[in-house]
Parts: structure tokens; sequence; C-alpha cells
């Protein structure tokens, strides 16, 4: 599945000119594969993007490393949003910023208080 994904190629993100109250989800691209159950483990690539900046924040794919992770290890945005998603998909996910890091974003991330992130997310495996 990782050599589909990458044949893809990292993702171009829109950004969407005003910030959310509501978690927006879109997938992209349906994927064939198992489905993530709620607090499930995840292989992923992704980017991010905040909507205030509209400015890449951090992405996976320029690392040419895919990340692994627990559910309940993430932001609620990619703990409720990633849950039923089929492995081989990529998938929009526009999150408030009380679903993402609130008022306390990492420092040195480039993430304003409270700011909508954007994430376009492909997923490799999950169990």
């Amino acid at each position: 599945m990782l050599e589909e994904i990458e044949a893809r190629g990292k993702p171009v993100i829109t950004v969407p000119a005003e910030p959310v109250t509501e978690m927006l989800i879109v997938d992209d691209i349906e994927g064939t594969g198992d489905t993530v159950a709620a607090g499930g483990h995840v292989t992923v690539h992704y980017v991010g993007v905040g909507q205030q900046s509209a400015k890449q924040f951090d992405a996976s794919w320029d690392r040419r490393e895919e990340i692994s992770f627990g559910l309940n290890q993430v932001i609620a945005g990619w703990r409720d949003g990633l849950v039923g998603m089929k492995v081989g998909g990529r998938r929009t996910l526009v999150i408030p910023g009380d679903q993402a890091y609130g008022k306390n974003p990492p420092p040195g991330s480039g993430i304003k208080s409270n700011e909508t992130l954007v994430f376009v997310i492909d997923l490799i495996a999950t169990r």
C-alpha cells in the first residue's frame, strides 16, 4: 500500500477562507482496505496547514517517513476524524481550534492559538 500512496505524491491543500466551528471530513480518495476503529492504531503520511497563515507547519512527506501512532495519542480532530477511514484512502480533515491544539499550540510550531488546522492524510495501515 505504501508504494501506491507514494506514487500519488504529496497532496496540495486547499485552505478555507474562514475558520470552521465544526470539523469537516472529506474522503478525497476512498480506500479499499481495513477500516480504522475507534482507539485503533494507524500508519499514515500527512500534510498539515494552518488556516490563518495558509502555511504548512508539518508534513511526513517532507521527511520521507510515514508515522505510526495510536488514536489515543493525538489531537481530538485526528482521534475522531480518522475513525471509519479505509486503508489506501486519502482524507482531508478541517479541524476547529478547540479540536486541535486549542489555546496551547506546540511552541515553535507556527500554529496560532485556537487556529483551524487542515490536514490531508493518506492511510497506509491500521490495526
